[in-house]
């Protein structure tokens, strides 16, 4: 049973992150790249998106 919920867990944050992946305003390349990681490494990937890849523009400041 916690396998299953481990499981579903994972694979619904790797959902998440994928749907912001594409929300994302940056070229499909990228977008690209990050949704295969995402998949193909589904914690690894998942962490290293988190870490790495979310960049909203609005919340860095201008110069």
């Amino acid at each position: 049973m916690i396998r299953f919920l481990f499981g579903a867990l994972i694979v619904g944050l790797d959902i998440w992150a994928i749907l912001q992946v594409w929300k994302n305003t940056r070229s499909d390349g990228v977008k690209i790249g990050w949704a295969v990681g995402i998949l193909v490494f589904p914690i690894v990937g998942f962490i290293a998106w988190l870490l790495a890849g979310p960049k909203d523009s609005k919340r860095l400041p201008r110069y």
